[in-house]
């Protein structure tokens, strides 16, 4: 076990917990959301800024015990292109598949300049 200093402690467990948040969110979007391009968008914004927030913790306590790596951050570089990438593919697939949305239209009204 490594004894870290407050000043490392307190930055990495405040990443830790926003970053949990970040992850219940992300899953009770999942849950919640009544259709699959609703369900979409939960997980590829709040869970990728979870795991990305443990990433960076990680690379924190990494960088204090002298073993400073890139491994987190070539992780995190990779989740954040290509989470955004695949959620796209994905709805682009639904589209082509014409997969029902429970979104309601825009009104014309407002879509009107």
């Amino acid at each position: 076990m490594h004894d870290y200093p407050l000043w490392i402690e307190l930055p990495a467990a405040f990443l830790l917990v926003v970053s949990g948040v970040f992850a219940l969110v992300g899953a009770i979007g999942l849950l919640r959301f009544p259709d699959f391009f609703m369900r979409l968008h939960a997980p590829t914004k709040a869970t990728t800024l979870g795991v990305g927030g443990v990433l960076l913790a990680s690379m924190l306590l990494g960088f204090a015990r002298g073993e400073p790596t890139v491994h987190e951050l070539l992780i995190t570089l990779f989740l954040f292109v290509t989470a955004p990438v695949s959620a796209n593919l994905m709805a682009m697939a639904a589209l082509h598949l014409q997969v029902a949305s429970r979104a309601k239209p825009v009104e014309e009204s407002r879509a009107a300049p």
